[in-house]
C-alpha cells in the first residue's frame, strides 16, 4: 500500500511557491502518492484588494522565502502583481484552474500547479484573471481544463468546493490554519507533516516519511 501525500496549499501562498521544488520531487516518487488539496485560504470571501501595506508586507516575506529557497521572485513581479493598488488578491479562479486540470488530466495537475505559480512570481502575470489563467492552460495544452474554465459550469463549481471543503476539514482535525502543510497517511493512520519539513532537501524528507 503506497503512502498517501496530502499537500495541503494555496496557489497565491507565497511559502507554498518556495515549497514547489520538493514538491515537484515528491511528485516523481513511484511509491508515493501525492493528493493535491487547495485549501481555500485566499479564495473568495477569504481574499482582499491589494493594497500598499499588504504589498509590502507581501514582499518582505517574499524575500525570505528567495533566500530560504532559491526561488525566483522577480521586480517584475514587484511592480506589476504586487505594485497594482486596488487588484483582487484572490485564489479563487486558479484553484478552479486546479480543480478543471484535475478533472481532465489529473496527472498533470502538479505541472499545471508549477507553471501557473511560475506565472506569477517570474513572469508578473495576472492569475486571479479567469483570461489570463484560461490562456495559461492553453499554452500548456491543458486545453479541456481551459475550456471548463472558460465556461464556469456547476460541476467544475461543485468538485472545487468539495476539494476545499475536504482540506478545510483537515485543518480543523489538526488544529492549523496556515499553509503549506502535508498529512501523511500509511498503513491506515495519517499524520501531520508540518510546513517546515517542505524547506529541505528531498532525501532528508524522504527519510522523514521512513522510506
Amino acid at each position: 500500500m503506497p503512502t498517501i501525500l496530502t499537500y495541503l496549499f494555496d496557489p497565491l501562498c507565497g511559502w507554498c511557491y518556495g515549497a514547489s521544488p520538493l514538491i515537484q520531487k515528491l511528485g516523481q516518487q513511484s511509491d508515493l502518492t501525492l493528493e493535491l488539496a487547495p485549501t481555500g485560504l485566499f479564495a473568495g470571501s477569504n481574499g482582499r484588494i491589494m493594497n500598499a501595506a499588504f504589498a509590502e508586507y507581501a514582499w518582505a516575506n517574499d524575500v525570505r522565502i528567495e533566500k530560504l529557497t532559491g526561488q525566483r521572485f522577480t521586480e517584475e513581479y514587484r511592480t506589476q502583481v504586487l505594485g497594482k493598488h486596488g487588484s483582487p488578491f484572490d485564489s479563487e479562479t486558479v484553484t478552479l484552474a486546479l480543480t478543471a486540470v484535475s478533472m481532465t488530466e489529473p496527472q498533470r495537475e502538479l505541472e499545471a500547479l508549477k507553471g501557473l505559480q511560475e506565472a506569477r512570481y517570474v513572469y508578473a502575470l495576472d492569475i486571479t484573471a479567469t483570461s489570463v489563467v484560461e490562456q495559461l492552460l492553453r499554452d500548456m495544452d491543458l486545453v479541456a481544463a481551459a475550456t471548463r474554465l472558460a465556461t464556469g459550469d456547476a460541476e467544475l463549481r461543485l468538485a472545487t468546493d468539495v476539494r476545499i471543503r475536504r482540506a478545510q476539514q483537515l485543518l480543523q482535525t489538526y488544529g492549523i490554519t496556515g499553509v503549506p502543510n502535508m498529512v501523511v497517511t500509511k498503513a491506515g493512520k495519517s499524520r501531520l507533516l508540518r510546513g517546515d519539513a517542505l524547506f529541505g532537501g528531498v532525501e532528508k524528507l524522504l527519510d522523514t516519511l521512513g522510506k
